[in-house]
């Protein structure tokens, strides 16, 4: 029976050699002149998909993620309420949701779903030790989310000195085991 089980385990392993612990969703989006960037993440991330796979390519073809904009955490809780008031809230967007598409060496193709719209984002990543680490950008106008950008911006419209951008990196750290 011992010997069984540990053949099965064995085995397992040599099958699904990558499997996804947690997933962190973060954003860079810029204000000022200068384009000074401010960062931050969610708290609140659902992961779905393909989570056991032989290699990460496959474990990372249609992994996908449903996002809480409530969760929103840029560690500034001021900023994190004109955030969902003034921006997310702006046009009801409770929810975003991002799948990946498609794998190649270096690149994703993401399709990333919000305010009711899909845009195919491609993200720029790299695998190293346990981990996977995407980058990309997002043009706000691509999801109908200037009358957003129009509220965050009158709101901090001091701090911003007058500059909101439309363009906001976007990004993921995934863990895997």
């Amino acid at each position: 029976m011992k010997k069984s089980l540990i053949a099965f385990l064995m085995i397992s392993l040599t099958l699904f050699g990558y499997e996804v612990s947690s997933v962190e969703v973060g954003f860079t989006a810029f204000k000022t002149a200068a384009k000074s960037g401010v960062s931050g993440s969610f708290d609140t991330v659902e992961i779905a998909g393909n989570r056991s796979a032989e290699n990460i390519e496959e474990m990372l073809t249609g992994l996908s993620v449903k996002i809480q904009t409530k969760s929103v955490n840029s560690g500034n809780a001021e900023r994190d309420k004109k955030l969902l008031s003034d921006f997310f809230y702006v046009q009801f967007t409770h929810v975003i949701e991002a799948k990946i598409i498609s794998v190649k060496p270096d690149a994703l193709e993401v399709e990333i779903t919000m305010n009711s719209k899909r845009v195919i984002v491609p993200m720029l990543y790299k695998a190293e030790e346990n981990r996977v680490i995407a980058k990309g950008y997002i043009d706000l106008g691509d999801f109908d989310m200037l009358p957003s950008l129009k509220g965050i911006n009158k709101a901090c419209y001091d701090l911003h000195a007058g500059k909101t951008w439309q363009d906001v990196e976007v990004g993921f750290l995934l863990q895997f085991q």
